[in-house]
């Protein structure tokens, strides 16, 4: 009798010996285990499911029996004993996990509220091939992109710029490539992504919607890892490389192969991106053309690891995201030829310092320094007019951080901290013809202390994470404090209930001045918080008021944990204050307007989620919500819908997988967002478009439905390939994502529509060393 056929469905779902389990892996894996008897005896472990890989289950092995197993090559694994490290410094316990393979393996829920990513151990999502870590985020309730872009992310009704994004400890401020379509930060050296949606840490400030905590591995682990990989898009390389017993270097690198190479996905996405933009709206009948694009991005991530001591660490971190375009534009006038350049570039740049120190078991600090730098570049020839536009918007962010953990035990913490940060962000206009320059550049001092306790029961029912902080702005003389709480409770053994609360705020944010700004492809810039209660004149050009963003939610959630059945329901409110009515992208009556107001959500998240032996993994999630504007100078003081207001939004999907294939496929569907149509009896000869009440009206209902797969293989004992295929909107299915109204020159109005992602197909290749 095959010793794999052994009652695995028992053994599996309790402790054994580790001798049992050390057989029937022999056999599965078709290795040797080496150890002394004494090492295992008394030992035990649950067998590990027979999806995952080897290396998978001997990490799973380690943390279960604190026993080191070293796979020497593909036949021997020899066990040996950990010794005890003079420091043992650590948070996990705090740490409970509500639910592993959360939708899929590689996506852990915790008792905070929170939900970790990790790409190393990424399953499979329909439509992804690759585990883009903004389009991941993208599955969990309550986060949705009104126009499919990772640039535009709104969770629970907020904006992307609500979002606080941060890269190692560092704020970004551009997420996307492609303008917007694909993640700017390679997943291949992302250790973990941490989402909160509600109930932040008392240390993450200056944004009000969520956090998006992108980390890198911090731990020296001695291991040679690399890989490379392209898909129909890019090209990719990464790797992590020991230098010494007390150095690493890890590094990653990404580069389009759009400029090189046209592919069926490239059409799409320049289709998708560039529908509305001046590239796409060149005057035909004038006899112009926009020719000879050149379109590329990069991205350069590299971070060094310095262990000083067992007791002092450092890491350097750099990285620079780019994207480029270029593309010639000409046209015949008066038998003449005429032929410009127009261009556009948007980078990130960043760089920091960490510096970790324990100074003893239970106490630790950790210091960080970095400098990140955003820049929005366009220069736009109009050949018919005879006029030159740049457009600039730049943004320097500057930021000292100290953060002091102390933990008696494994059950209790307190953090404490103190952040300061200088931002500069400027804004740049210049037209030739005729001439008109306008430079504003606006700074401003932020300080911040903040302190939380955490507290984990015996049996971890109860979790408990209460904190706050409190920001000064010393342009403003203005202190603002910000309570977080984070609470959850288990009971019944199955049902665990939780509450989580904050206040936040946020002095930086986009706007747009005008929707074809920088060539109607970016069409958001930075700006600071002025807190003006009146329009100002400076440099020629009107400042409106921009005051600090405040927001305020409390969410309560009760969820069903038992047989890998997963049943959770969340309900919630968030109340915003402060944003204008030119961050918030309106193309009707309002476009031109400038006013100060908020915005009121009320929703529930529901999720099922039903695993079947670690191999198949099915969800349905539902999300309804009602998110309404308030502005007291417009609509009569009345609300009206707000521009990302989705009422309902339904997400059914389902995965396979096995050691060497993955198959995912899914359907999103969500009602139409909110657009405002002229009245009928609009009068044609006004030169004024004549609207109905504000986002009276919805677009059609939004369907997609998607599919992918990978398969792993062996090229040698030592090379792993994964090769994978996805469509993106099979039933290629005409979606659309905004539409609005213009008066041509016969002062008639015309429908504009903006689509979605047509039927979208790529393909990639990958080997790991």
């Amino acid at each position: 009798m095959n010793i794999e056929s052994i009652n695995t469905q028992t053994i599996q779902k309790e402790k054994q010996p580790l001798i049992t389990i050390l057989k029937v892996l022999e056999s599965r894996y078709n290795i040797k285990f080496s150890y002394v008897d004494a090492a295992i005896k008394d030992k035990k472990a649950t067998l590990p499911a027979e999806s995952l890989t080897l290396e998978t289950v001997l990490d799973v092995l380690k943390s279960e029996t604190n026993l080191d197993f070293q796979l020497l090559d593909k036949r021997f694994v020899a066990i040996k004993k950990i010794k005890p490290a003079p420091i043992t410094f650590k948070l996990q316990e705090l740490e409970e996990v509500i639910v592993n393979n959360y939708l899929t393996t590689g996506i852990t829920k915790f008792n905070d509220g929170s939900v970790m990513i990790k790409p190393e151990g990424f399953g499979i999502l329909p439509g992804l091939i690759e585990p883009d870590v903004l389009q991941t985020i993208q599955a969990l309730p309550g986060v949705i992109s009104t126009d499919e872009t990772v640039s535009n992310i709104n969770i629970r009704g907020g904006t992307h710029d609500q979002n606080l994004l941060l890269w190692d400890g560092i704020k970004m401020y551009q997420s996307g490539h492609f303008f917007g379509l694909i993640s700017a930060f390679s997943p291949y050296t992302t250790k973990r992504v941490n989402v909160f949606k509600n109930g932040t840490s008392a240390k993450h400030g200056d944004a009000i919607s969520s956090v998006i905590d992108i980390q890198l591995p911090n731990v020296l682990d001695h291991k040679f890892k690399a890989g490379i990989g392209f898909n129909l898009i890019n090209a990719d390389a990464y790797a992590k490389i020991p230098l010494s017993p007390k150095t690493e270097l890890q590094f990653s690198t990404r580069r389009s192969v759009t400029d090189l190479i046209l592919t069926p996905t490239y059409d799409q996405y320049f289709k998708r991106i560039f529908q509305d933009s001046d590239l796409s709206n060149s005057n035909q009948d004038l006899n112009t053309i926009s020719k000879n694009e050149q379109f590329y991005f990069y991205d350069i991530a590299v971070k060094f690891l310095y262990d000083i001591s067992k007791r002092d660490k450092i890491r350097f971190h750099v990285l620079n995201v780019n994207n480029s375009l270029n593309y010639l534009e000409q046209s015949t006038i008066n038998d003449r030829d005429e032929a410009l350049n127009s261009k556009l570039l948007q980078e990130n740049r960043a760089v920091g310092i960490t510096y970790i120190r324990d100074w003893s078991s239970t106490l630790s600090t950790t210091s960080q320094i970095y400098v990140t730098n955003y820049d929005l570049d366009a220069t736009n020839f109009d050949i018919i007019n005879s006029q030159r536009l740049i457009q600039e918007n730049e943004v320097y962010d500057g930021s000292i951080k100290l953060d002091v953990n102390y933990q008696p035990n494994s059950r209790f913490k307190i953090d404490g901290g103190y952040q300061f940060t200088e931002v500069g962000i400027s804004n740049l206009e210049d037209v030739n013809n005729p001439p008109f320059r306008s430079y504003i550049k606006e700074v401003m001092l932020n300080h911040a202390v903040y302190a939380e306790t955490g507290f984990l029961s015996h049996h971890a029912k109860t979790n408990l994470r209460l904190g706050g902080r409190l920001n000064y702005i010393s342009k403003f003389n203005m202190f603002l404090a910000e309570p977080r709480l984070s609470f959850s409770q288990r009971f019944l053994n199955n049902f665990r209930f939780e509450i989580l609360g904050e206040f936040k705020s946020q002095t930086t944010s986009q706007i747009i001045d005008l929707q074809n700004d920088f060539l109607g492809i970016e069409k958001r810039r930075w700006v600071l918080s002025n807190n003006k209660s009146e329009a100002t004149i400076i440099n020629g050009k009107v400042i409106h008021p921009i005051p600090v963003i405040k927001s305020k939610q409390l969410s309560a959630g009760i969820h069903y944990n038992k047989n890998k059945l997963l049943i959770s329901a969340e309900a919630y409110i968030k109340k915003v204050n402060g944003i204008t009515t030119r961050s918030q992208g309106f193309q009707n009556q309002y476009q031109f307007t400038n006013a100060t107001g908020g915005y009121t959500i009320k929703g529930i998240d529901f999720l099922l989620n039903k695993q079947f032996n670690n191999i198949v993994s099915t969800w349905l999630s539902y999300s309804f919500s009602s998110n309404n504007y308030i502005f007291e100078s417009l609509n009569d003081g009345h609300t009206f819908p707000n521009n990302t207001d989705i009422t309902h939004a339904l997400t059914l999907a389902g995965t396979y997988t096995s050691n060497t294939f993955k198959f995912a496929t899914g359907l999103n569907w969500h009602s139409g967002k909110p657009t405002t149509k002229p009245v009928l009896e609009d009068t044609p000869d006004d030169n004024e478009i004549t609207y109905a009440a504000p986002n009276s009206s919805n677009l059609s209902d939004y369907l997609r439905v998607d599919c992918s797969a990978t398969y792993s293989f062996n090229v040698t004992d030592t090379v792993k390939a994964t090769v994978g295929a996805s469509v993106w909107n099979i039933l290629n299915r005409k979606n659309i994502i905004n539409t609005y109204y213009r008066l041509d020159d016969n002062n008639e109005v015309n429908q504009i529509d903006n689509e979605s992602l047509g039927i979208t197909p790529n393909v990639s290749f990958r080997v790991r060393f």
